[in-house]
């Protein structure tokens, strides 16, 4: 009996020696890499034997490229697999958090829009008590007679009173309803008239918006001002 097995230590977990599929392939169209490095020197070929053993190569490199992808594929699809289900166990709490948030915004949302507008009323009052308490404390200025004390501090108090009109006006911009904030909008009211303007506008981005298009389009419509026109070219 051999007592040394392990030196009297207990054997560890098995690990899984996973192959890498990308090696794999690698190591299968080895013949192919090679052949590729040695032609692709940056000297043209100049016969027609050597395109030919070339295309020859590239008929490889394609089916290469292909399994490449697939070993790709292999390598990453557990991890991606992982992951979406991480990212779907979590998106069932921020799902939940934000259906809870929406329903409380929804609870407070009307209050506090009818709040909003008694502010918006009460700030156009405050704003228009301090014009009005502006004019008074100038009319009152211009006509005090500077030998009349009285009415001298009448014109005082009334440019005071219109001094503290306008810091409650003030006050009165400030106080904002929180969990509030505006948002701008807008709709298209006349198609011809809106691409006009960014044709004027913004050349670059009708030029995009139209290279795009006829990129997509350009085989299925004769498009205004498009040429279309087939050549050869090495794949």
């Amino acid at each position: 009996m051999n007592m040394h097995i392990g030196h009297n230590n207990p054997p560890g977990p098995v690990e899984e020696v996973i192959a890498d599929p990308i090696e794999a392939v690698i190591a299968e169209f080895d013949g192919v890499i090679s052949e590729a490095q040695n032609w692709a020197d940056g000297e043209n070929v100049k016969t027609e034997a050597a395109m030919l053993s070339v295309d020859e190569i590239i008929k490889g490199f394609k089916k290469y490229r292909t399994a490449l992808k697939k070993a790709g594929e292999d390598r990453t699809k557990p991890f991606h697999k992982a992951w979406k289900a991480q990212v779907a166990a979590v998106k069932v709490y921020t799902d939940d958090a934000d259906l809870m948030q929406s329903s409380l915004v929804a609870l407070v949302a009307p209050f506090k829009e009818k709040m909003a507008e008694e502010k918006k009323v009460a700030e156009r009052a405050a704003w228009q008590a301090a014009e009005d308490a502006r004019k008074d404390a100038e009319a009152k200025a211009a006509a005090a007679n500077a030998a009349d004390i009285e009415a001298q501090r009448e014109a005082q108090a009334a440019k005071q009173a219109a001094m503290d009109a306008q810091k409650a006006a003030q006050a009165q911009s400030k106080d904002k309803i929180k969990g509030m904030r505006t948002v701008t909008l807008h709709e298209i009211t006349d198609m011809r008239a809106a691409v006009n303007w960014i044709a004027a506008n913004d050349k670059e981005a009708m030029a995009n918006f139209a290279t795009e298009y006829a990129r997509r389009n350009h085989k299925q419509h004769q498009i205004a001002g498009v040429r279309v026109w087939a050549e050869k070219e090495a794949f």
